[in-house]
């Protein structure tokens, strides 16, 4: 508890700057390569830093194909009803196993924790799918991974932790679970809400393997696939940039990565205080 002395202070110094350092060149580098010229790119043996000639080419590529444009739309749109459809069963599943008068919670929670542990495999998986008629449909990027075992837990351990003394004065008011549910438990509990929120968003975002697995036509990839095909394949997009500028094809695959990897960071700032909220309350009940 003493305070640390000045030797600690700049150490832990020098190795935050270090860390951030590390964590964001690769960053500023992939943005600045995606803005650079072809003489920047090879001026600078493929990674820029700061391009001396700046320009659009890449991102003119990239949407004038429509390829990366209409994955983008899809990404969005598989994170969005994925988060949401996972958040309602995860809380209902998990404010019911809270509550110790429930028959068979136990059990059911003992079964969704060997999900943590074992797994079916890909054969028995695929089969499910293309048995229940998902394959080659964007239910198949959101059923197979509908519900987290791990999410599952954090919201239960948060829901039995909330004051049974609040939940039975509703329940004697005349409130069912249905209201004590939406009413009482949910706006007490925003921040781990958030938490799992976020968790879900970007596990639907960067959804990759499912896609690989169990969608055949190309026009319906996510944009972590046209990342494998465009940026680690080396693809070429379909379309060329406007006008006589052509964007050089390590610009045109930065692009696509920045494209990919922006909209999630955006979302983070809107659920900062809650993300921070609730992993200081996961911390503190344990």
């Amino acid at each position: 508890m003493e305070r640390p002395s000045l030797l600690g202070r700049w150490g832990k110094a020098v190795i935050l700057v270090l860390v951030v350092a590390a964590v964001a060149y690769p960053m500023i580098g992939i943005i600045a390569t995606s803005f650079a010229s072809q003489s920047d790119i090879i001026k600078n043996s493929g990674l820029v830093l700061w391009p001396a000639h700046p320009t659009l080419a890449a991102y003119r590529t990239v949407f004038t194909g429509g390829v990366v444009l209409r994955a983008l739309f899809v990404s969005i749109g598989v994170t969005a009803v994925g988060t949401l459809v996972s958040l309602l069963f995860t809380i209902g599943m998990a404010y019911g196993l809270s509550r110790r008068e429930v028959t068979g919670s136990r059990f059911i929670l003992m079964t969704a924790l060997v999900t943590m542990l074992f797994n079916a495999g890909i054969i028995p998986n695929f089969l499910l799918v293309k048995n229940l008629g998902l394959y080659n449909t964007y239910a198949s990027l959101v059923m197979p991974t509908l519900m987290s075992a791990f999410n599952l837990v954090v919201l239960r351990a948060f829901f039995m932790n909330l004051p049974t003394e609040l939940l039975d004065a509703a329940r004697i008011d005349g409130a069912g679970d249905l209201r004590i549910l939406v009413s009482i438990v949910l706006p007490l509990s925003k921040a781990v809400i958030a938490v799992v929120s976020l968790f879900y968003a970007v596990t639907y975002w960067n959804a990759f393997f499912n896609a690989l697995l169990y969608l055949d036509d190309s026009a319906k990839w996510p944009l972590p696939m046209v990342l494998r095909s465009y940026v680690l394949q080396g693809q070429s997009l379909s379309g060329a940039a406007t006008g006589e500028t052509v964007a050089p094809q390590e610009a045109v695959q930065m692009a696509v990565l920045v494209i990919a990897v922006v909209p999630i960071l955006l979302v983070y700032p809107f659920l900062q205080r809650y993300f921070t909220k609730g992993v200081l309350t996961g911390a503190v009940k344990g």
